[in-house]
Order: structure tokens, then C-alpha cells, then sequence
């Protein structure tokens, strides 16, 4: 129901813009986010939007996710990316969350299959 895409391979300092399109359901009035996970490491909040967005604080200043609820789609916009910025993209949905745990992954009942970004030089 969420299919992501736009990851590959940039050089740092380099940009990427990730698209996440939700079908089958609607998720309006709820959160759409990204998480990400990196090699030998455990998955991690990078952003969330329903009406405000917030961030980790690793890629505030660098990143901007947006939503289209016309199109059901979410996106993350990555600009001055880092080594460190490389991973498996999971964009994730859910209508439950309540603004204390948009970071925590469990609260997300929906997720995409991950689309991968690399950061090499």
C-alpha cells in the first residue's frame, strides 16, 4: 500500500528527493514519515508530517519532508547529504499516533518497502 522510490547513489553534498505513494487507503488526517535504516544498524526516525513536520535532529536543516493529500504521497526532499546519510528508506504511515511518538517506529501500522540511498564519494 505504500510504494517508495527516488533512492540511488549521490556524492556527498549531493541532493535526492524520495516519493512515497500510498494507495488503498487514505491516510489524511494521519502521519506519513520516513525512517531509515543503515548497515549493522537498528532503523531510525528521520521525518514525519501530518500538519507539522518534524524532524531527527541529524538532518534538521538538510532534509524537508512535504506531503500531497490529493496524491496521497509523501515525500523527502535531502539536500547537503552525508556519508552517514546512507541506508534503506522506509516510508511508513498511521492514523493512531499521537505527536509524543512520532518517533517511535511501532506506532506506524503501514510501510513501504524501502528504497536504498548511498553516499559515496
Amino acid at each position: 500500500q505504500l510504494q517508495a522510490s527516488g533512492g540511488g547513489l549521490v556524492q556527498p553534498g549531493g541532493s535526492l528527493r524520495l516519493s512515497c505513494a500510498a494507495s488503498g487507503r487514505t491516510f489524511r488526517n494521519g502521519y506519513m514519515g520516513w525512517f531509515r535504516q543503515a548497515p549493522g544498524k537498528e532503523r531510525e526516525f528521520v521525518a514525519s508530517i501530518r500538519w507539522n513536520a518534524y524532524y531527527a535532529d541529524s538532518v534538521k536543516g538538510r532534509f524537508t519532508i512535504s506531503r500531497d493529500n490529493a496524491k496521497n504521497t509523501v515525500y523527502l526532499q535531502m539536500n547537503s547529504l552525508k556519508l552517514e546519510d546512507t541506508g534503506v528508506y522506509y516510508c511508513a504511515a498511521g492514523n493512531g499516533i499521537i505527536q509524543s511518538t512520532i518517533p517511535d517506529g511501532t506506532r506506524y501500522d503501514y510501510w513501504g518497502q524501502g528504497t536504498l540511498v548511498t553516499v559515496s564519494s
